[in-house]
């Protein structure tokens, strides 16, 4: 739960400039958070090097691979019925298509695809990418391929990830892998493993190179960005066996914001996602501390009461919770901040969930990501706990936060108004083409005419109306980070 899910880039396949002299075809589609379509970037790398060019055509594919979610129950349907489709298509039209399923859910699942079900010919876990090219080699001689072993080091640091061919100014950098956080509603830390950090070299590298090519904008990802550590290697949780100097000279993650700003001064940088516990308040010294690093924190808390958040396994209060809110209010008063909020979690009571609400209430988030519980297999809670929540308590109370929520990012959006913003145009907007759209520093979308600008322009913007979730306005001309 702990990762933004985009649900207008469910299903999103993956379109790369064509390499010359590569003459097999890849259909590559990712379904769940950032880091898979990141993730989804570094298999199209790898591959590339392997004679594959994307394709959008799943008919004409030679592998089709669907990188996977096991977070939302919804996701894990959604893939299955894309399976059934690959398969189809495989049997009407293309029967040498080979199908391929990566990511958490072939974790989860493993070898049910491939020997129960019979829908798949290769199964790949998150740390496996790099023996993709074995593993192709197994499939082409005609037998069924997995690797979904879990590693203590691969960070694929080495790979240049090739990039989602998009708007080509904003990009995503992993800085961490898996999660050391045995939340007991979340999968991740059975389908990501133990974590831990990349050398921030390669990743000043890989900004460096983006900057080049013209990104204007990196959001910094990982499971829990805040924990990043990195003493030479190795995992976050061997840190105290680490030699002095190599404590001495380690890099948290303040000091990397720090490195990244200094770096490319006149790119903008995000993070995500944050966790409470390891949310120290030296990031928001630095957040304040370099402009070019956005006001902009998704914090998520999943419960507002002590009690939920102890069964959760969340090692954070709600006091705890509040301190941190306040503390960035005091440093960076303007400061974007959005949630993550499960209701209906196993036990919940209706003083529960009102303890929700009134932390919602001290808040008033600009964004937020609401579900109702749904028991995910494998996780501690489905082993542990019964999901005794009726269903009909769980719609009624996520109606209300989302209404909630509505009411408070209206109002968030309405203090920018008659205001000057910066905005890095991304593209066209969806409702005119006579109009831009990007986004500000606090996450907040906003479109204004085009006139003489074009995408990749920092533009200050004075801004006139608003709806809900969008900033309308009028550009005055380039900000000072153009």
């Amino acid at each position: 739960m702990e990762k933004i899910i985009d649900e207008n880039k469910q299903g999103e396949s993956l379109v790369l400039e064509q390499k010359e002299g590569n003459k097999r075809k890849l259909f590559i589609e990712s379904y769940g958070c950032a880091m898979n379509f990141s993730d989804s970037e570094i298999v199209a790398s790898i591959l590339a090097t392997e004679g594959f060019n994307t394709t959008q055509k799943l008919e004409e594919a030679d592998l089709v691979l669907v990188n996977t979610c096991s977070i939302r129950d919804k996701a894990e349907q959604t893939v299955r019925k894309r399976l059934e489709k690959y398969n189809a298509v495989k049997r009407d039209h293309n029967p040498k298509m080979k199908v391929g399923v990566l990511g958490c859910m072939a974790e989860r699942l493993k070898s049910k695809f491939l020997e129960e079900e019979k829908i798949v010919d290769l199964v790949v876990g998150p740390d496996a990418y790099k023996d993709l090219p074995n593993l192709l080699s197994e499939v082409d001689e005609g037998r069924d391929a997995i690797n979904v072993i879990l590693s203590k080091e691969e960070t694929y640091g080495d790979i240049a990830p090739v990039r989602l061919n998009t708007n080509g100014v904003t990009a995503f950098v992993s800085i961490t892998r898996g999660c050391d956080n045995m939340c007991t509603f979340c999968v991740v830390p059975f389908t990501r493993g133990r974590e831990r950090s990349r050398d921030p070299q390669s990743i000043i590298e890989e900004i460096n190179d983006l900057w080049n090519r013209g990104y204007k904008e990196v959001t910094l990802l990982g499971q829990n960005v805040d924990s990043y550590l990195w003493y030479g290697g190795g995992l976050k949780k061997d840190f105290e066996k680490a030699s002095d100097l190599q404590k001495a000279t380690a890099v948290n993650f303040a000091n990397l914001l720090e490195q990244c700003a200094k770096a490319q001064p006149k790119m903008r940088f995000r993070f995500s996602t944050s966790n409470p516990q390891d949310f120290t308040i030296d990031v928001i010294e630095t957040m304040a501390k370099y402009r070019n690093i956005c006001n902009y924190i998704h914090l998520p808390v999943q419960s507002g009461s002590d009690r939920i958040l102890k069964e959760m396994n969340r090692l954070h209060t709600r006091q705890e919770y509040m301190e941190i809110i306040d503390n960035i209010r005091r440093l960076i008063p303007n400061c974007g901040i959005s949630q993550d909020m499960i209701v209906g979690f196993p036990t919940e009571t209706e003083e529960d969930f009102e303890d929700t609400v009134s932390l919602m209430e001290y808040v008033k988030y600009h964004f937020g990501y609401m579900f109702a519980y749904s028991e995910r297999p494998g996780t501690l809670a489905e082993r542990k706990m019964e999901d005794d929540v009726p269903e009909a308590d769980k719609k009624r109370r996520l109606a209300k936060i989302v209404e909630l929520q509505q009411k408070h990012s209206g109002m968030r959006t309405k203090e920018h108004l008659n205001t000057m913003v910066e905005v890095l145009i991304e593209k066209e907007s969806k409702k005119s083409s006579d109009h831009w759209s990007g986004r500000t520093s606090e996450n907040i979308v906003c479109v204004f005419p085009k006139e003489h600008y074009k995408v990749g322009d920092f533009v200050n913007v004075k801004t006139i109306d608003c709806t809900t979730a969008t900033l309308i306005g009028e550009a005055v001309g380039y900000s000072e980070n153009n």
